[in-house]
């Protein structure tokens, strides 16, 4: 919850700081954001390759596990395609690159802003960090009503770091393997499904 608070902090300061002109416009419409968008990159593939337990835990699962993180893929693209039926303004790929970002909003905001704009990047960065907030408000509803696995799915690619602690709380310790294999599979699956629809 506090990552996601810091993270919109400081998207509303930069509509204040962009709105009051403090910046001039030079240096802010150059290729910063793709360089930003690259020093991102690095760093998530750093982090990934970094901790050489990730690959141990994941010979633990239950096979039939490893089909999660599609199904929650495949559930996320079927409800935006949904949703694009009521946004007539907006094309079916737009809807599904905002879903794309599969709750890892840092990435997919930046990646949405640099191909179709600040406007479906702002939506993007929003419906992602609901998702998340989603997640950590209403874990011990989706257990209680869908099941165990349902905060896992709604949590999307933050089900390794943020939401991983309210996962093992409400859907049990046992699941905390399944939660970091989940939001590991997503985080290498934003950028790709994300950069596929922005191209369409």
């Amino acid at each position: 919850m506090k990552s996601s608070i810091t993270i919109v902090s400081f998207f509303v300061l930069g509509v204040l700081i962009g709105y009051l002109d403090v910046i001039p416009l030079s240096v802010i419409d150059n290729d910063l954001s793709f360089y930003a968008l690259c020093g991102l990159m690095f760093c998530v593939g750093l982090s990934l390759g970094n901790d050489s337990r990730t690959f141990q835990r994941f010979k633990m699962l239950n096979p039939r596990l490893y089909l999660l993180p599609f199904v929650t893929i495949v559930g996320t693209l079927v409800g935006c395609a949904a949703i694009s039926l009521l946004l007539p303004s907006r094309s079916l790929f737009d809807v599904m690159a905002v879903g794309s970002g599969l709750g890892y909003y840092s990435l997919s905001s930046i990646f949405i802003t640099e191909y179709k704009g600040a406007e479906l990047g702002t939506v993007a960065l929003l419906s992602n960090i609901i998702r998340e907030i989603t997640t950590l408000l209403f874990a011990p509803l989706l257990v209680k009503y869908f099941g165990r696995l349902a905060p896992i799915s709604v949590g999307g690619a933050t089900t390794m770091d943020t939401t991983l602690p309210i996962i093992m709380r409400f859907s049990g310790k046992e699941f905390a393997v399944v939660a970091i294999f989940h939001g590991f599979v997503l985080d290498l699956s934003v950028p790709i499904l994300v950069s596929f629809f922005c191209s369409l």
